[in-house]
């Protein structure tokens, strides 16, 4: 049970993750330093993206993999992880 409440906590995170780091670019002003100067990861903007959607790519890209390599196995591995 607590392995479930930890999954589910986590893919909640998750979700959050990849949410905000898809609106960042929508929220700030990009073609307006002053928008994003006080964010973390500012005062430039590379960095307030790098904080804000480095996390979502980086949970994007671990989720592919995962799929790929479950979708790769024999239906008898796939029983047992």
């Amino acid at each position: 049970m607590t392995r479930q409440v930890l999954i589910d906590l986590g893919l909640v995170l998750a979700i959050y993750l990849v949410v905000r780091g898809i609106a960042e670019p929508f929220v700030i002003d990009v073609n307006d330093p002053d928008s994003y100067r006080s964010d973390w990861g500012g005062p430039s903007l590379i960095g307030v993206l790098a904080v804000h959607a480095g996390p979502a790519l980086v949970i994007v890209i671990a989720a592919v993999v995962w799929f790929v390599r479950r979708r790769g196995r024999h239906p008898s591995e796939a029983d047992h992880p």
